[in-house]
């Protein structure tokens, strides 16, 4: 039990979540697993049924209850606020950020297999948690970094799809041309045609997702490499974990940048099934569209400027900044510069959220892992002065519901100061992070039946209508 970083600290986790399980029934089963439980699949395989029968009780005891009510703004406002999907691997908190299965960052911090002492998180153990609810052990852990390896060989004709686009490609058309190239492995799809119980969709799919984790490294790296490093490919290093691995493969060594990489995945993976992302994965599921073809579509969401595309533009901003000011910024220049920005009618990237009214606890963990790791770097000191300048400007303006720094206002910055400082490949990282939280929510989405979304659309003609008729 190494990998936890006090034994109190545990024992207060635990009886925190027995306290609260009446409140956060998502995670009313988490507990620690004990050190013989390596298999992940027989871990789900047992827990499954449980939850089937919760999700039918849930229907039969209360399928008529409301949880609010439509307006017209939200039907205009692209959905903000309604409640419309199950989403059981995370769930976001206006005011304290993203739980994983019930568990806060911080706690995660706390309880997760480390690969150093004092480390960072391994995203295995999320993986993990994700999937199970359960916090795992360094041993399965271990094991799950060993299985991921053993499923990570990639097909000779992936890479030959990904060279047949130009070099100059967007990293994400080339990464998303890789995983479609994938898709012709899918054991789902070999499975539905010919032919599967509704009751056994989740088998295939669990295998899809973990390959298709699996895979994701070295193909995300050859597209780093064919694009920045004249085409040079690192081959994989077996002694070291997921995050690890990707880190040397894309040709990054130092152990920060491996503590970073660990960091980085890990608080990427999930941020519940609202977002573009995240719910474009879940949509294209519910067709029973295999996980290759899911998480392809939620790339294209995902390489969207305002969903994963901001990690890239707030780098690019930050050094805008610096050529047009200098390196010693003023407090003063940086806010013309921020005024600027707003009168010229774009918004200052990496600040504000969809949901969240306070600072992004992943914002606020990689602050620490700067202040920790670089606190003299030069861009690290200028989003300091931006998270104390840019919040009161906004607040100022009174267009914004969240005048506070997200996580792509920082992850940009620590990945420049170890040497990845080619911003258009950042929305790539996210993505192969996102895969954890997507891929999981897939298998349940399959192991409890989820039916095809299809909500409701009306036109201008039909609210206008409504609305009178309301109003008569």
């Amino acid at each position: 039990m190494a990998f936890f970083r006090g034994l109190t600290a545990v024992s207060r986790l635990r009886s925190r979540m027995a306290n609260e399980a009446t409140t956060l029934g998502g995670v009313r089963w988490l507990q620690m697993q004990s050190a013989s439980d390596l298999d992940l699949r027989s871990q789900l395989q047992e827990l499954i049924p449980e939850q089937q029968d919760r999700l039918k009780k849930l229907k039969s005891e209360h399928g008529k209850v409301q949880l609010g009510n439509i307006n017209v703004d939200m039907v205009l406002g692209g959905m903000r606020g309604m409640i419309g999907m199950l989403w059981e691997t995370s769930l976001l908190d206006p005011e304290e950020g993203i739980r994983f299965r019930g568990l806060s960052i911080p706690e995660c911090q706390k309880v997760l297999p480390t690969a150093v002492e004092g480390g960072e998180p391994l995203p295995e153990g999320l993986l993990w948690l994700l999937l199970t609810g359960k916090v795992p052990t360094k041993e399965q852990v271990n094991s799950l970094s060993k299985e991921l390896l053993a499923r990570s060989s990639v097909p000779a004709h992936v890479y030959k799809a990904i060279d047949a686009l130009p070099v100059t490609a967007h990293p994400m058309t080339q990464f998303t041309t890789g995983v479609m190239a994938l898709q012709v492995e899918s054991e789902f799809q070999k499975a539905y045609d010919k032919g599967l119980s509704k009751a056994k969709f989740w088998e295939p799919t669990y295998e899809d997702v973990l390959n298709l984790i699996a895979r994701l490294p070295p193909v995300a790296s050859y597209v780093y490499r064919r694009i920045f490093k004249d085409g040079k490919s690192i081959e994989a290093d077996n002694a070291l974990d997921y995050a690890a691995n990707f880190s040397h493969m894309l040709g990054f060594d130092d152990p920060k940048m491996l503590e970073l990489m660990r960091l980085y995945i890990t608080i990427h993976t999930d941020h519940e099934g609202g977002n573009v992302s995240a719910h474009t994965g879940h949509l294209v599921g519910s067709a029973l569209s295999d996980p290759y073809l899911s998480f392809a579509a939620a790339l294209n969401g995902l390489a969207g400027p305002l969903h994963g595309l901001a990690n890239q533009e707030v780098l690019l901003w930050i050094k805008s900044v610096i050529e047009e000011t200098g390196s010693g910024v003023t407090t003063d220049q940086l806010k013309d510069y921020v005024w600027k920005t707003l009168k010229s009618g774009k918004v200052v990237p990496g600040f504000g959220h969809g949901v969240l009214r306070k600072t992004d606890p992943r914002y606020s963990c990689q602050r620490e892992f700067a202040l920790k790791h670089l606190p003299e770097d030069p861009l690290f000191q200028l989003v300091s002065k931006l998270y104390e300048v840019v919040p009161p400007i906004l607040t100022e303006l009174g267009k914004v519901k969240n005048p506070w720094p997200n996580v792509d206002a920082h992850s940009g910055v620590l990945l420049n100061h170890f040497g990845l400082s080619e911003a258009r490949y950042y929305t790539v990282l996210f993505g192969v992070s996102r895969s954890m939280g997507i891929g999981s929510q897939l298998i349940w989405d399959r192991a409890l039946g989820l039916p095809l979304e299809r909500p409701k659309s009306v036109t201008m003609e039909w609210l206008e209508n409504y609305c009178k008729n309301k109003a008569a």
